[in-house]
């Protein structure tokens, strides 16, 4: 899978944040981290082969190849000459996070091909293709499309999570998944999508656009997935939560899965489902364990709409 914008992930701890003001942390934890990253390690800790494709840079190589061996992630680090990007989060201890998501640097183009040419390797030897966050500075919009089309000539389904212009383009080129959050799919179709009512809407309208499997997530409304056999929602109330950042990423690591083996809709999107709910009781971000995933299943509700 591409997950090309790979990031050290910095959270921090304080009581309370005041802006403007001088705030001291209570905690500080560093993580390697990225969209695509939290896909992978969170399809290695559900026991299936994942293999990632991203940035590294010197500083960070070692950290970053020893914490996904240890994941199961075979991961392809291209090592770029700057420093790789960094995003912080700030959590107070009413679990409130703010986060600040580094730009990252530009990439030169000996480092985007070498990023491609081990995408295309990766196609080669994978049953399915991942497309997972933002594209690291240099890379064209349409990166995503090409590559979406690269892995359909491959006879290989793939599946986009991305935003903005990058999922616009990625919509054309229509891949056999995407999954949009409310804010995602608003952008995209140009309206309003803010209750479940319109995600169903929003997700007829990428299920006529050529897309195979469509997700909408909405936040604490839960995810709406079609295919060829209905809409399905699915939904879980969770008495404690920690930390939703990532949650949307272990969510499609978990459709990943149920794809992968076969299952249908329903049981894939109630796997999908209970991924995000996994992540959101823990506290490092994008990031579950197999058994917290079992534990949460029959609690996830899922229900056939049409």
């Amino acid at each position: 899978m591409a997950g090309f914008n790979t990031t050290i992930d910095r959270l921090i701890g304080v009581d309370a944040l005041h802006p403007g003001e001088v705030n001291r942390a209570i905690s500080e934890q560093e993580y390697p981290g990225g969209k695509g990253l939290h896909v992978a390690q969170t399809i290695a800790a559900l026991g299936e082969r994942v293999q990632l494709i991203g940035v590294v840079d010197a500083a960070h190589r070692n950290m970053i190849g020893r914490r996904m061996s240890e994941r199961g992630v075979l991961f392809h680090g291209i090592e770029i000459p700057d420093n790789m990007r960094t995003c912080f989060a700030v959590q107070d201890a009413q679990g409130r996070i703010t986060e600040v998501l580094g730009q990252g640097p530009e990439i030169a183009e000996k480092y985007r091909t070498a990023l491609v040419q081990a995408f295309r390797r990766g196609v080669e030897e994978s049953e399915l293709v991942i497309l997972s966050g933002s594209l690291p500075r240099g890379f064209a919009a349409n990166t995503y499309a090409e590559l979406a089309s690269h892995a359909r000539d491959a006879g290989r389904r793939c599946l986009i999570d991305a935003s903005g212009d990058v999922l616009k383009h990625a919509l054309q080129a229509q891949p056999f998944l995407i999954k949009p959050n409310r804010d995602e799919i608003s952008s995209l179709l140009g309206r309003p999508v803010d209750d479940l009512d319109a995600a169903i809407d929003a997700a007829k309208e990428l299920f006529s656009r050529g897309i195979a499997m469509p997700v909408v997530t909405m936040g604490a409304l839960g995810a709406v997935a079609i295919d060829a056999s209905g809409i399905w929602h699915a939904r879980i109330e969770l008495a404690q939560i920690r930390n939703t950042v990532g949650s949307g990423d272990c969510l499609l690591a978990g459709i990943t899965v149920g794809i992968a083996r076969g299952m249908n809709l329903e049981e894939t999107l109630r796997l999908g489902v209970a991924c995000g709910a996994a992540n959101a009781q823990g506290q490092e971000t994008g990031f579950v364990e197999r058994r917290a995933v079992e534990a949460l299943l029959s609690q996830v509700r899922v229900h056939r709409l049409a």
